[in-house]
């Protein structure tokens, strides 16, 4: 009686050891670190990781471990001190083509790295970092969109050949369409009906002229504000990359505001700037005129009505000043494969205006060539005028706006182009997929303010961390003794159980790379008691049966059978309200919800399964006269 076969004590070592592996990464720490990347006028490759080591080397800054990776060069420090020094020389010697970034990362061995172990991502109030709370000028964006819309009214009605006086927009009024005469506003409502559903059009008289107000529906404003957060949203991820934040949280709060938070980001001034970058693109005409007079403007003598710009081989090439059109007129982008020779392409859609300069444009330039120019915003390090970089007060290099310019491509206008046409010239798909996200979301959807800010000090981080991690152990520490004392050979075995449930619950965090917070923490603490409560049902169910005469191994059979519907009643309702919190709740309230549902789950495990399994191999198959209970 009460004996386990072979194939559940084998689930439960397959369970247990993994648990252990997974949640040792977490006892090695962090190493400060460097992330260095490319620009997009740049690559990394053996010479840049020389030059790194170099450059180190000379200024007698020592590094733990040179690491090159899919997107650059990791470098790892004993202590934030030199890691600092190293940022300021790895700048100074790489330039503005290259970024980098302060980092912490996790200092595990590599044969944990090779089975995918690693630590669980500390949230801002445990690691320290930035958290900022930004709301988006949606009544922007939709103004935006009206007067966008204008453009395209007045495109669709000559297209159409109906003749109007004017298209308007006001803040207040929205779109306002004045015609000649009823007739032609009778078309122009058909017009509008059939090609800009987004438009509500009711038929008024402007000045005693037949007119049409045109709103915006309310289906298209909730629309337009879903899309403009979540253009926003991915404008801003797509920034943060940058930073070599290890777990960015850039969420949606309410209808309008995003949270975004950057755990471990030691340079609070560096993420303003990153998520305030802006990107786009502009199409210029080349100089085929002066375009054999290179030397001369390399040497200062550029032609009157042309700017020297750069491609993307660092080769000089001269473009006409004028700017055919912008990325604002690109309403999308996406990535593709060329059908004729299978080369990396972006295909781009433009807006009405946009399509119309492109017809008119490339119609009167067949056979001259046409560039793209990528335009970003971006702040870069200052240096004097002896080219030596200036370090702030803070430390760290001192920073300063710039316009980086670059030629992408600047192909010969074959054919005349309208709404839709390809950037060709790209070294690989995953440039075209950048590129393409860049052009979609480079550019913020609708403008954004900082309506919070909160800078959470490392210092302030690791005392969270070391209350917590004492509070979890004063009472797990607590329950041990006090099971010890009461239950004795039982209680031993519930301690085990919970230690392992602690285990399991550090291993799944681990394994799924969820961020702990300090509401997990107090989570896992919940969960710590609640994982005894499940024995301590069982043990007074055995100590009950014994208390009826029943024999010990009876006692046991009975204490487990009777007290599991009970255990998992109680589970359940713990486990609903804590799906009710996780779906309802937000940040800190979600970090509750996760780490007491892992709890809940690993708790049944341990109480009932894995403390069974070992009164079994203690009690089980033998005539054993009293229990110590």
């Amino acid at each position: 009686m009460n004996k386990y076969p072979l194939w559940k004590y084998l689930i439960i070592l397959a369970v247990i050891i993994p648990g252990f592996i997974y949640a040792l990464p977490n006892l090695y720490g962090e190493d400060p670190a460097l992330q260095v990347s490319a620009t997009r006028a740049a690559i990394i490759d053996d010479g840049t990781q020389q030059q790194i080591t170099s450059a180190l080397n000379e200024s007698g800054i020592s590094f733990s471990k040179l690491q090159k990776q899919e997107n650059g060069i990791q470098l790892r420090f004993k202590d934030t001190d030199d890691q600092l020094k190293a940022k300021a020389v790895v700048e100074n010697e790489l330039g503005d083509k290259y970024t980098v970034a302060l980092n912490l990362v996790p200092a595990t061995p590599a044969w944990m790295d090779a089975i995918d172990g690693r630590p669980m991502y500390l949230g801002l109030d445990l690691r320290g970092g930035v958290h900022f709370l930004m709301e988006v000028d949606i009544e922007g964006a939709i103004s935006n969109t009206e007067k966008r819309l204008v453009s395209d009214l007045r495109s669709g009605m000559r297209e159409k050949k109906i003749r109007y006086l004017s298209v308007s927009s006001s803040k207040n009024d929205g779109i306002l369409v004045v015609f000649p005469d009823i007739e032609r506003r009778a078309q122009g409502l058909i017009t509008v009906e059939d090609d800009f559903t987004s438009l509500s059009a009711k038929e008024i008289e402007s000045d005693g002229k037949p007119a049409l107000a045109l709103k915006l529906t309310e289906a298209a404003k909730r629309e337009i504000s879903d899309s403009s957060v979540k253009q926003n949203m991915t404008a801003l991820r797509n920034r943060i990359n940058e930073l070599g934040v290890a777990e960015p949280i850039v969420q949606q709060q309410g209808n309008n505001r995003i949270v975004v938070q950057l755990p471990g980001i030691q340079d609070t001034a560096r993420a303003k700037e990153i998520i305030g970058r802006t990107a786009t693109l502009e199409i210029m005409l080349v100089d085929e005129k002066n375009s054999g007079n290179i030397q001369a403007a390399l040497e200062g003598r550029v032609p009157v009505g042309s700017r020297l710009y750069r491609d993307r081989r660092n080769s000089p090439i001269l473009l006409k000043k004028g700017i055919v059109y912008s990325g604002n007129n690109i309403v999308d982008a996406s990535a593709g494969i060329d059908s004729r020779n299978g080369s990396s392409v972006v295909h781009i859609t433009l807006d009405a205006r946009g399509a119309s300069i492109n017809q008119r444009v490339t119609g009167d330039n067949i056979g001259n060539r046409m560039a793209v120019v990528y335009v970003e915003q971006k702040s870069v390090i200052k240096k004097d005028e002896q080219g030596n970089v200036v370090i702030g007060e803070n430390g760290l290099p001192a920073r300063t706006k710039s316009r980086i310019e670059e030629v992408i491509t600047a192909p010969v206008i074959r054919d005349q182009l309208g709404k839709r046409f390809q950037i060709e010239g790209l070294d690989s798909i995953k440039e075209a997929r950048d590129l393409s996200l860049l052009l979609r979301a480079g550019a913020l959807a609708a403008p954004i303010e900082i309506v919070e800010e909160r800078t959470i000090g490392p210092s302030l981080g690791k005392e969270n961390i070391r209350t917590g991690f004492l509070s979890v152990m004063y009472g797990l520490v607590a329950i041990l003794v006090f099971m010890v004392f009461y239950y004795r050979v039982f209680g031993i075995v519930a301690d085990i159980a919970l230690v392992l449930n602690l285990v399991l619950m550090v291993a799944i965090l681990s394994l799924f790379q969820a961020t702990l917070t300090l509401p997990g923490v107090a989570g896992i603490l919940l969960t710590v008691g609640m994982a005894v409560d499940a024995n301590v049902l069982i043990f007074e169910r055995i100590r009950e049966e014994l208390r009826n005469g029943v024999t010990p191994q009876a006692a046991i059979h009975s204490g487990y059978d009777k007290a599991l519907s009970t255990i998992v009643d109680a589970n359940i309702t713990t486990l609903i309200a804590a799906i009710v919190l996780f779906n309802f709740g937000t940040g800190p309230i979600k970090g509750f919800a996760i780490t007491l549902s892992i709890g809940i789950l690993t708790s049944m495990f341990t109480a009932i399964m894995v403390s069974r399994g070992i009164v079994n191999k203690i009690y089980g198959g033998r005539q054993i006269k009293k229990l110590a209970i």
